[in-house]
């Protein structure tokens, strides 16, 4: 598709994301028109591709350490999105928890995140939202596939995963083994006040 000759001096002729200069094209940032130049980002086809995907290399995507201080507020929310995209990934985390932008720009990159938060919830047995980072107990014992053990009822798992694209599945160890487990036979623990 190519980009427009002010995009293409702004980013230098190059993906304003990862720096590929291969496959360059015009990313418009949603909800935006791109009517503005400020709405627009030049990347590549390996980030488009992704993107639009569910399959993501997450090492690729290391180089949001990078873009995320770009003063472009499109590649500001296109960072934050996906850093919340892989946000089972330590780096990510830490990487979200110091991303600074502006408060529009904050609440232009959050508008398409709440729209995936409402499409996707995770809830254990009694109905409770889980979280990334929570605590679970088994409701009954389970047989392990793969793993040759029986987890027992009330056998706890910390720190728990979830599965981005399924909301009946979680992930986390027990007896050292990580598995991933269905929602519907855990219960989530209280927090620690």
């Amino acid at each position: 598709m190519g980009i427009s000759r002010e995009l293409n001096k702004r980013s230098g002729a190059k993906c304003e994301l990862c720096g590929n200069e291969e496959s360059l094209s015009t990313y418009t940032v949603s909800p935006k028109s791109g009517e503005k130049l400020e709405e627009q980002l030049a990347i590549c086809n390996t980030c488009l591709t992704q993107m639009e995907g569910d399959n993501l290399d997450k090492n690729h995507w290391r180089c949001l350490n990078v873009s995320m201080w770009n003063n472009e507020p499109a590649i500001q929310v296109v960072s934050y999105r996906m850093l919340h995209r892989l946000n089972d990934e330590s780096w990510a985390q830490d990487a979200i928890n110091m991303i600074c932008m502006e408060p529009d720009t904050m609440e232009w990159a959050q508008k398409d995140i709440e729209n995936e938060l409402e499409k996707i919830i995770h809830k254990d047995s009694n109905g409770n939202i889980l979280e990334n980072g929570d605590t679970i107990t088994l409701i009954q014992d389970l047989n392990v596939k793969g793993a040759g053990f029986t987890a027992k009822r009330g056998a706890a798992m910390r720190r728990i995963r979830l599965v981005h694209d399924n909301p009946e599945h979680i992930e986390g160890k027990i007896d050292g083994q990580h598995i991933v487990l269905l929602t519907k036979y855990v219960k989530k623990q209280p927090k620690d006040s």
